[in-house]
Parts: structure tokens; C-alpha cells; sequence
């Protein structure tokens, strides 16, 4: 790291430089993201999606629905209105609600619009019809591609918010622990810098790849948040080190000393988020790639643009003074004996609070999101609930049904029929099976000779053939059931889950909302132990290698397990249970797995401060205990400031509209807080003083003191 700070310092001004313009040039980009991001990310490349698009091709089935709800409105003005969409060639067909009645209800009435699996851009098409619609009272639109658009308009607007709300904040924060304007505006500018050159190459990286419209929340909270702790840790060092030492050196000896403890702590955090991309669910490698990315910016530059520009400003760091900053090592020095003396009870009663605070878990639900992610005050989410409860659009789940047989025409042969209603039949005899739509319902027959006397009818041969073209092509025949139970509960995924494991004696696949929701479910399920043994074995070694020690990063896990378990119960009190003024909600699948993987990475930046300065004071002489102790005297402000700002930035999100957003900010801003309290400034320092020098065994390692 010698030759790297004495680099940093020599080319300071051609490193600022070659920032400025990178983040110029990528600032343009970055204000494009936004129309390249398209759904919530809840994407698996499993049966569903493929007897999706096999609907679509082979049977002309939609891809996607939009729905067009008319309130009090005559004939006349409905036709009309769908008319005026029909110049959107989009659209593969329009179904109006004029003269059919299940469409019809007490001055309500919907119609829909339906389009094939071409298109990939539905934010154009939803601004079209908004605006041949949006002159005309009582009418409104709703449906998947329109939800998600509307989640994308208040994603943005949740991150204005969120920012305006948690930069301010962070600014009063870093004044305190600085007391200059320009050192408290330094990790602001830096941090944001960050984040825009993130943006900016995800828009590039948007033509190739899919990307989450929760990215846009997700990767500025954390690029702001670890780009703000990163720049207080290197100031924080440069400034005590200016103290005795010339500006140049001073820098330098920053980067070695708070630039190592960066890397360490990023490596942590770009593991937990590497650790999503084996399960391949888009969101998770979606934010995967984009913190991995912006993680990585955040490093950089705060081991190169901070230093350099630390080397440019030199003693005008100190320029703005707002108010001095008291020494309060004295404070400190009381809590670090304090828990010195008494580091049994401490665990003790820390241990309790963590594990009360598990409680709640017993009662965790976890859902897929959907519309319930948009705030009630968005038109489409009212429109959903009108088309709900009006019509019971979510009373029946449909499951779609797609066999194929060994040859084209062998569905059209005897055999080819006595098959298909066997497979009704087994349908129909499931107890979760309200109704199948076939071939054979639909043509009011329920067994092959009719179906063949009916079609060999000499005053009308062939009669049924077109009704069988509906359900069957070449080699592929398909039917629709629909269940007794909603498409997100566990009976509906546990049927289409059974059926899938069905030996029917042709090759078949299921898709619908029930099977979407399966798919991710037991993806997760299947694969987060796989993500959680590499987070946990990875940072293992990094700390190991770090600390040269077996029980500090032992520790360290067990406390970030203690931790992670205890916000998670918290998050169900607060969400599940319905306080502190929240409506009573599910908790967002995605979440406990992001929080797990984002704050097992995060939380170590805390444990590498920390246990840095412990090794450094411990390695130059002291004994244990004293290492420990002014270990913790130096670190505790820098960590509490540090965790502080983490806590703005994330817990921002609280005051946000779209419910997953909310669910991990708040997530995040919790585990943090208990993190940086009970776990770093009252569990660490106990057990180091409890272990002594077995803190710092490793096997095979001479003592190098």
C-alpha cells in the first residue's frame, strides 16, 4: 500500500481530473436510466415463462393483459373509447365489455386489451393510451405492465424523497463529527460522484441486460451510504494523522491504514452481494450486479478521488469552521472501562435483548409482491381494487396446461383424445379444481364417441374441428384450470408444485400466477443456503487473512447472525404486526435475503474499523485489554457517526411509498443500528477482553509481536 498512497499523492491532481471527467461524461447516461428499466425484477426462466410464451406463439394466446375500466358509462362511450385505441398497433386484440354480461356489473364494466409476447417495451404503449384516455372522466387502466410502470414513477419519486430527506441529515451528522463545512461536504460529494458514475454505466449496461426497477432505490441507498462511512473513515484518520504529521504523509498513512480496513470491508459487502447470483431470480442478480458495481466505484474512489483531493485542499479541509469539536476521548475511555469490568453481564443481558427481539419471527409470512407494492393513491392500484372486488378478478386462479404429445396430429387420433380427457378427468377429481376449459368443456362433451359422432355428423362433418384448432397445434394441446384458491396462496402453489411431479404420460408444463409464484418461492428456498454458506465461509477467510486470528471472525459471524435475527423480528413487529401507524402487511420475499446478504457485508465495515485499530494498538505492544480499550476509545465516534449516517441514508426509505423499498430500508437502517450498539461497542470489546490473547490464535503462525 506504500507505493500505491505515495502514487495517489504524486498524481493527485491528474486523478481528480480523470474523475471530473468520467463523472461528466457518465452523468448524462445516468439521467436515461430510469426508461431503461422494465418490472419489479420477479423474473425466473422456469415453466412459466415458458409455456407462457408457447401460449403465445403457437395459440395466439396474450402474453399481457391491460384492463380498461368504464364507470357509468353508456354503450356507446365505451365502444368509442376502445375504438380510439385500436391505431396502437401493439395491441394484438381489444375485448369490449358491450353485450357481455360477466363484464358487466352494477355501472361498472371493464374491457382488455391484449398483447402477444413481442413486445418488450410497455411504458411508450402506456403512455399512448393514458393519453387517448386521459381527457375522459371514469375511465382508467390497470394490469401488469401498467403497475409496473406506475412502481417505476414512484421508485423515482421515493428516491427524491428519500434523498431529500437523508442528505440533510447525513450533512448535520458529518458536521458534528467534523465541524467544518468543507470536510462535512466532502464525503457528500464524493458519495454522490459515486453513485451517478454507478447510474451511468447501468444505462449503458441496460441494452444488454434486464434490469429491476428496484435498482433504482437499491443502488444509491447503498452506493451514498457506504461511499459516506468509507470517506468519514479515511478523514477521520488523515486529520488525527495531521496533527504530527505534513500534509503528504498524512494522506499517505490514511490510505495504508483506513484505505486497508476499506478494502477489507468492501470485500465483505461485494461478497454478500455476489452471494445472490445463485439464485436466479432477476432481482437478486440485478442487485447483485448493480451494488457489486457501485461497491466497487466506492472503493475506488475512496482510496484514489478522496485521497487526492484531501492532497489538493491540504489545510482547507478546515475551511467553513462552523464549531470546534471537543475532545471526548474522556467519555469514551469511562464506557471502554465500564465494559472492561463487567464484559459477563454484558453478554448476558445483550444475548436476552437480541433473542426477544427473534421472537416475533415464529409469525414471519412471506409474499411475492404485487400490486400491493404501489401506494393506494396511484390510479391503476385503485383500479385493480375496483376490478377485485366488483368482478373477483383473483376469486379463481387460472393454471395453464401445456402437453405435448411424441408427434404432430397424434392429439387428433382416438388414443390422442382419450388422453386429453383423462388428464380433465384427474384435473377435475383434484379437490382445489373448480373447472377446466377444454376442448371437450367447451364443446359440452364428455366422452371421445361423442366427441367422434358429433364430428362425423354427415349434415355437418368436421363440426368440432375448429373448436379442437383452439386447444390443439401440430404437436401441442393445452386446457385451462382454475383453482378454488388465490394464485399467491400456498394451496395454489402446492398444487401446482404436486402436479408437476405428475406422471401423465405425455410431456407437459404448468404456468399462471400460482406457478410463477412456486418457481420463486423454491428457488429462493432451494438456493439461499447455498448463498448464505458462501457469505459465511468467504468473509470467514477474508477476516482470518485480515486479523491473522480464528475466534475474531468466528465471532464476528455469530454476532451478525445474533443481529440479522433480531432485525428481522423487529421488521415483523413493525410491518406484520401492523405499529407505529403501518397498516397490517406481509413481508416482501425478497427481503429478509437482501438484508441477509447487503448488512452481513455492511456490518463488517464496522467490525473491520474496529478490530483494525485493536490489531494495530495490539501489534505495536499493548496487552490485550488495552488494545481493546483504546481500540474502541479512537473508533467509537468514527463508528457511531459512521452507522448514523448508514442509518439516514437507509432508513430514509421509511418514509417512502413503495412497500418493498420501505421494507429494506427500514431492514437495513435496524440491522445497522443494532450492529454498530450492542453488537460492536458492547458484545466485541466484552469477548475481547473475555479471550485475551486467544483472540489473536491462528494454527501454524509464530507470534510476530
Amino acid at each position: 500500500m506504500k507505493q500505491f498512497a505515495a502514487f495517489i499523492t504524486k498524481f493527485a491532481k491528474p486523478i481528480v481530473l480523470l474523475w471530473s471527467a468520467l463523472l461528466i461524461v457518465l452523468a448524462f447516461f445516468a439521467l436515461q436510466l430510469p426508461s431503461k428499466l422494465q418490472g419489479d425484477g420477479f423474473f425466473y426462466d422456469g415453466d412459466h415463462s415458458y409455456v407462457t410464451n408457447e401460449l403465445s406463439d403457437t395459440f395466439n394466446l396474450p402474453a399481457k393483459t391491460i384492463f380498461v375500466l368504464f364507470e357509468n358509462k353508456t354503450d356507446e362511450e365505451i365502444s368509442s373509447a376502445l375504438e380510439s385505441l385500436e391505431t396502437i398497433e401493439e395491441i394484438q386484440s381489444i375485448t369490449s365489455p358491450v353485450g357481455v354480461e360477466e363484464l358487466n356489473k352494477e355501472g361498472y364494466a371493464y374491457g382488455m386489451l391484449e398483447f402477444d409476447n413481442t413486445v418488450d417495451d410497455y411504458f411508450p404503449i402506456i403512455d399512448e393510451l393514458r393519453e387517448k384516455l386521459g381527457d375522459i372522466n371514469g375511465i382508467s387502466i390497470t394490469g401488469e405492465p401498467v403497475i409496473s410502470k406506475d412502481i417505476n414513477v414512484a421508485s423515482q419519486n421515493d428516491l427524491i424523497k428519500a434523498e431529500t430527506i437523508g442528505l440533510p441529515i447525513a450533512l448535520i451528522v458529518l458536521l458534528l463529527a467534523f465541524g467544518t463545512i468543507v470536510a462535512s461536504l466532502l464525503p457528500i460529494l464524493v458519495g454522490g460522484a459515486t453513485v451517478v458514475i454507478t447510474l451511468g454505466l447501468l444505462t449503458l449496461l441496460g441494452d444488454s441486460v434486464n434490469l429491476s426497477i428496484f435498482v433504482l432505490n437499491i443502488v444509491p441507498m447503498l452506493g451514498l451510504a457506504l461511499s459516506i462511512d468509507f470517506a468519514l473513515l479515511l478523514i477521520n484518520r488523515y486529520r488525527e494523522e495531521r496533527n504530527t504529521q505534513s500534509v503528504e504523509q498524512s494522506v499517505q498513512i490514511a490510505i495504508q491504514t483506513a484505505g486497508r480496513s476499506i478494502i477489507f470491508s468492501a470485500l465483505c459487502v461485494m461478497i454478500g452481494l455476489g452471494a445472490m447470483i445463485v439464485i436466479d431470480v432477476e432481482i437478486f442478480m440485478n442487485i447483485a450486479l448493480g451494488g457489486s458495481i457501485v461497491v466497487l466505484l466506492a472503493v475506488l474512489t475512496g482510496i484514489t478521488l478522496l485521497p487526492a483531493t484531501l492532497m489538493i485542499l491540504g489545510d482547507r479541509l478546515n475551511k467553513g469552521r462552523v464549531f470546534r469539536i471537543k475532545p471526548n476521548a474522556s467519555r469514551w475511555q469511562k464506557f471502554a472501562a465500564f465494559v472492561m469490568k463487567r464484559p459477563v453481564t454484558i453478554i448476558v443481558v445483550a444475548i436476552i435483548l437480541l433473542c426477544v427481539a427473534m421472537v416475533p419471527i415464529k409469525d414471519i409470512e412471506l409474499t411475492i409482491p404485487s400490486t400491493e407494492s404501489l401506494p393506494e393513491s396511484y390510479e391503476s392500484r385503485q383500479t385493480f381494487d375496483t376490478l377485485d372486488e366488483q368482478f373477483g378478478l383473483g376469486d379463481n386462479t387460472p393454471v395453464f396446461l401445456l402437453a405435448e404429445n411424441d408427434e404432430a396430429g397424434a392429439w387428433d387420433t382416438i388414443e390422442g383424445r382419450e388422453k386429453i380427457l383423462d388428464i380433465q378427468q384427474q384435473l377435475l377429481d383434484d379437490p382445489l379444481v373448480d373447472r377446466v376449459t377444454s376442448m371437450f368443456t367447451m364443446a359440452n362433451i364428455d366422452s371421445v364417441e361423442m366427441w367422434e359422432m358429433a364430428n362425423s355428423n354427415p349434415q355437418a362433418p368436421g363440426a368440432l374441428d375448429e373448436v379442437a384448432e383452439n386447444f390443439i397445434q401440430e404437436d401441442k394441446m393445452y386446457m385451462v384450470t382454475y383453482l378454488n384458491a388465490e394464485g399467491s396462496s400456498f394451496e395454489a402453489q402446492d398444487f401446482v408444485r404436486d402436479w408437476s411431479e405428475k406422471d401423465l404420460g405425455v410431456d407437459f408444463a404448468l404456468s399462471g400466477q400460482a406457478k410463477f409464484n412456486q418457481e420463486i418461492f423454491d428457488e429462493i428456498a432451494g438456493k439461499v443456503l447455498i448463498a448464505i454458506a458462501i457469505i459465511i465461509v468467504s468473509t470467514f477467510f477474508i477476516l482470518m487473512i485480515a486479523f491473522r486470528s480464528i475466534l475474531i471472525p468466528l465471532k464476528a459471524i455469530l454476532m451478525n447472525i445474533l443481529g440479522l435475527g433480531a432485525t428481522f423480528g423487529i421488521l415483523v413487529y413493525i410491518f406484520q404486526y401492523g405499529h407505529f401507524g403501518l397498516e397490517a402487511t406481509t413481508i416482501v420475499l425478497i427481503i429478509p435475503v437482501l438484508t441477509f446478504c447487503l448488512v452481513f457485508g455492511l456490518s463488517m465495515d464496522y467490525e473491520v474499523f474496529l478490530i483494525s485499530r485493536i490489531q494495530e494498538e495490539y501489534l505495536k505492544g499493548a496487552t490485550n485489554t488495552k488494545a481493546t480499550v483504546d481500540g474502541l476509545v479512537s473508533t467509537s465516534k468514527i463508528i457511531t457517526s459512521a452507522a448514523l449516517i448508514m442509518i439516514v441514508i437507509t432508513g430514509a426509505f421509511a418514509f417512502t411509498d413503495v412497500m418493498p423499498v420501505k421494507q429494506i430500508g427500514v431492514g437495513i437502517a435496524i440491522a445497522i443500528a443494532i450492529d454498530a450498539t450492542i453488537i460492536r461497542l458492547m458484545l466485541v470489546p466484552s469477548f475481547m477482553k473475555l479471550f485475551g490473547d486467544w483472540n489473536w490464535w491462528l494454527p501454524f503462525r509464530k507470534n510476530t509481536r
